[in-house]
């Protein structure tokens, strides 16, 4: 196994300010009715698209990422992805704010598993506002080796009685959108023959921000008085374009439990939010 230490530590920054174009064309694409100008709050994670990395053309690799080796170790395993993530809201952003995102690779970790080879690489975020720390977040990037012939999804029940649910068609247009506002050009959220005939899977992939960003605003619609303080998510298997899922949640006191469900009815991503 490849000793990848000397990426820990490693970091960068991005500086930008919070323009209401990108939150405008979200709200487009999710068909919500607000407005968003000058000094009107993000929704929570609506910061992923804002302060992200302008990687040149002749620095990206064949997947669509960035090539591996500069902020990300060069990990040579040829499938990536985001898992999941634990985020911090400490103060909303707003339209016309100056921020500061510090990135940091603060641990990676290599696990042989049932499939191969796993890499594990943290990734910690500060995003930093006007008046100072608006958001802490830890991101979960997991490498693996292309799929095997047995290698079958895991299947895990969802948790019972929501209280609300929500049917999501993940069109290629959805992807599309999504992809573009968050300058996501990773091919298996866009390009079927790449996704099926190299990465193996059987579609587009759903990206894990856009089901935890749907998660999130189904609770919003729900209880829309209420902030949320902290944010968990783990993806449990991938989603796919013209594959409906389900959305759904339930609130206990100031904890939201929140869930998708795949269209044969299984646990894609759990989800747990704190609320003020």
């Amino acid at each position: 196994m490849v000793d990848y230490q000397d990426w820990i530590g490693k970091s960068e920054e991005v500086g930008d300010i919070l323009a209401a174009a990108p939150a405008q064309r979200m709200a487009a694409t999710l068909n919500v009715a607000e407005a968003f100008v000058t000094d009107t709050p993000l929704p929570p994670l609506w910061h992923w698209f804002y302060l992200m990395s302008a990687v040149r053309m002749d620095r990206t690799a064949g997947d669509g990422h960035a090539m591996r080796g500069g902020f990300l170790p060069p990990v040579t395993l040829p499938r990536r992805m985001w898992a999941g993530g634990r985020i911090a809201f400490h103060r909303p952003l707003h339209i016309g704010e100056k921020a500061l995102k510090k990135s940091t690779v603060a641990d990676i970790t290599t696990k042989q598993g049932k499939s191969g080879e796993l890499v594990f690489v943290l990734v910690r975020h500060e995003i930093i506002g006007e008046q100072g720390l608006a958001l802490l977040e830890e991101q979960d990037i997991v490498y693996r080796g292309a799929p095997t012939d047995n290698a079958a999804p895991p299947t895990m029940p969802a948790p019972a009685e929501s209280q609300w649910s929500r049917s999501v068609d993940p069109d290629s247009v959805l992807l599309f959108r999504y992809s573009a506002l968050t300058f996501n050009s990773h091919r298996i959220h866009y390009d079927r023959d790449y996704c099926v005939y190299v990465e193996g899977y059987p579609g587009l992939v759903v990206h894990g921000q856009l089901t935890a960003t749907l998660l999130l605003e189904a609770l919003r619609d729900h209880v829309p008085e209420r902030a949320v303080k902290n944010f968990s998510f783990r993806s449990v298997t991938a989603l796919f374009d013209h594959q409906p899922f389900q959305v759904e949640g339930r609130i206990d006191g100031n904890e939201a439990t929140l869930w998708a469900l795949n269209d044969e009815g299984n646990l894609a991503m759990q989800a747990t939010a704190l609320l003020e």
